[in-house]
Formats: structure tokens, C-alpha cells, sequence
């Protein structure tokens, strides 16, 4: 593939006609969903039913929690920047190797 250039498939924007269909049966269900997902959220038998249609209910209100990488528990999240391959694959040999130290 040309680096920086897309070479086939849809161009961006172009609905996905393959997925449309099945979204849109599903949207026709989705005020359905969130109905029975509150009604489970208050009424569930068990705890650990409504805890999931709670944590379902505020993934769709407010999108999923950020998941943060770290290599060391005790280490601020990684940041992720656009960087070249290059300079990506000389931060995680460093890393590798500062590892293997701390191993040794």
C-alpha cells in the first residue's frame, strides 16, 4: 500500500450498504432496549443483572469509560501521539529493553 494513500474500498463518508439494513432494524428497536434495560436496572431479581443493564444504560448515555495503558501500575496512563514508524519502533525497544533490565 502507498504510505499515506488510501488504495481501495469505500472512500470516506460512503455509508457502509452491507451494515445499513441491519441498523436500521436495530434502531427501530433501540427506544425498546433502553426501556427494558431501565426496567431491569430497578427491578432485576439480581444485583449483578442490574448492575450490567446500569452500566449498559450509562455506556450508551455517555460512551464507555477510557481504558488507560500503562506498562508499570504505578505509571500515569501512556499518551498516544501521531509519530513516525521509526520513532515508534525506537520508544518500544527502549522500552522492551528498559523492561528486560528491571527483569534481570
Amino acid at each position: 500500500m502507498a504510505k499515506g494513500q488510501k488504495t481501495g474500498g469505500r472512500k470516506a463518508g460512503t455509508p457502509n450498504k452491507a451494515t445499513a439494513d441491519v441498523k436500521a432494524l436495530a434502531g427501530a428497536h433501540g427506544p425498546a432496549a433502553i426501556r427494558e434495560l431501565a426496567r431491569l436496572a430497578s427491578e432485576a431479581e439480581s444485583e449483578q443483572a442490574r448492575v450490567a443493564a446500569c452500566k449498559e444504560i450509562l455506556d450508551r448515555a455517555y460512551g464507555k469509560a477510557t481504558q488507560p495503558i500503562s506498562g508499570d501500575p504505578d505509571a500515569p496512563p501512556v499518551q498516544i501521539a501521531d509519530v513516525s514508524d521509526t520513532d515508534l519502533a525506537r520508544r518500544v525497544a527502549f522500552l522492551l529493553a528498559k523492561g528486560l533490565k528491571n527483569d534481570a
